[in-house]
């Protein structure tokens, strides 16, 4: 099987899960995405209570169940107050390089559904008026967005219906490069169910069954620590589908599946990551295997939840986590190929 000749399908279903907005707590949009993906390849998807999504591909043996999770939320901000000249201050969703968010465009969606532009910024962000402008921290204390509405005051954009707790949306600037690259804000971890959702495409078209019941778990928590804390019971494995890191004293590169044996919440399954790491190295995939200092995954959740399951964790290599990412496609192909190797179709 020639995953490369895919490509075009993994790219478009990069490009429709990236249009969508999805910081954690408001994945709705997207999750209907990828219900009409799953759907439309012929595999039933299902909601959970709290939101998520699961996608059941039946196996050759009911013997055991085994879970592929990618979670489908990113990062954001949400109002946190207006200032007297009518500006936003905000509060982060989950943990953005916050000084990359100075000059980002972004939207703030309000409540009933009303959607405004605008800018974050600096607040003393004229070099010919501020003597700190290129000095003052670039952090939501001293950062504020600018709306593109003319509102001089608070009570001029509360009439725009803009409150505390309007979710503001971060530009995610997706660009995918004639040399291959994935460039955007929020690959982690959208290019990992993009990733899935190609896995998806490849067992339909190819006619191929995983060993075991399999469930693609659509995590809509992750980036806020909570994604997979409620899982179906009878997931008994759960390999994580996230971005691997790059930098410092870490060997993956962007072309590279990434297999972690430890993150900040300790080390995966032994047995497990010795497993990926066989498959990744007999058929002669680009890998690596890393530690993961300053990380956490759905795997983590799931465990400290209580969920009794062996766990894994594998993930194209992406450069500059939480701000302006970017992956190749042979890092994601690689992490595909890996995932129906360890589902036991190819």
């Amino acid at each position: 099987m020639n995953i490369r000749e895919y490509r075009g399908d993994l790219f478009d279903y990069c490009r429709k899960i990236f249009a969508v907005d999805s910081p954690s707590g408001y994945t709705a949009p997207v999750l209907s995405v990828i219900r009409q993906i799953a759907e439309g390849l012929g595999y039933p998807f299902e909601m959970t209570r709290k939101g998520c999504g699961v996608i059941t591909i039946e196996g050759r043996s009911d013997e055991k169940t085994v879970g592929l999770s990618a979670h489908v939320d990113t990062l954001g901000a949400m109002v946190r107050s207006i200032t007297p000249d009518g500006q936003l201050r905000f509060t982060l969703i989950g943990g953005p390089i916050v000084p990359t968010l100075d000059g980002e465009y972004c939207k703030i969606r309000t409540r009933d559904g009303r959607h405004y532009t605008g800018t974050f910024l600096s607040m003393s962000p004229a070099v010919h008026v501020y003597s700190d402008s290129k000095s003052r921290p670039r952090d939501p204390d001293n950062m504020a967005v600018r709306i593109d509405e003319r509102v001089t005051n608070a009570d001029e954009v509360r009439a725009l219906g803009i409150e505390a707790g309007d979710y503001i949306f971060i530009d995610p600037k997706t660009e995918i490069t004639p040399s291959g690259f994935l460039k955007s804000r929020f690959i982690d971890d959208k290019g990992s169910v993009a990733c899935l959702m190609t896995l998806l495409k490849i067992m339909r078209e190819e006619g191929l069954t995983p060993a075991y019941r399999t469930r693609f778990f659509i995590s809509a928590y992750e980036e806020v620590g909570h994604g997979a804390a409620a899982i179906p019971d009878d997931i008994s494995e759960l390999v994580a589908v996230d971005m691997g890191c790059i930098g410092d004293d870490l060997s993956c590169t962007e072309y590279d599946v990434s297999i972690c044996a430890k993150d900040s919440g300790g080390p995966y399954d032994y047995e497990l990551t010795s497993r990926l790491v066989s498959l990744a190295r007999e058929n002669g995939l680009r890998y690596a295997v890393d530690i993961y200092p300053f990380y956490g995954s759905d795997v983590g959740a799931a465990r400290s939840a209580g969920h009794d399951i062996a766990g894994g964790l594998i993930g194209p290599g992406v450069h500059a986590s939480h701000g302006m990412e970017r992956t190749h496609a042979e890092g994601l192909e690689n992490t595909i190929h890996l995932a129906l190797l360890y589902l036991g179709c190819a």
